[in-house]
């Protein structure tokens, strides 16, 4: 298992849009990614889930990814959600 904090550089924040690519791009990998904030835990590949963070530019998250292709999950997960 990999975690790692992450400071969101999307310029909205996540908003419906932004949401629905990193969905996209967590759905890529067999692994299990999730990302909390405060108290929160939702899965990354669910955007009822992640609509409920209600993240805005400049927030810190904590991913966490596990699974056979989590290195290459977490990579993308971290270019997305830092706007590289």
């Amino acid at each position: 298992m990999i975690r790692k904090p992450i400071t969101i550089g999307i310029s909205n924040g996540l908003e419906a849009r932004p949401i629905a690519l990193l969905v996209q791009v967590a759905s890529q990998y067999a692994s299990n990614i999730y990302l909390e904030s405060q108290e929160k835990k939702v899965n990354a590949k669910s955007i009822m889930g992640m609509m409920s963070l209600g993240l805005d530019a400049g927030e810190s998250v904590t991913v966490s990814v596990e699974g056979e292709d989590e290195v290459e999950a977490m990579k993308s997960i971290e270019e997305y959600l830092s706007n590289k």
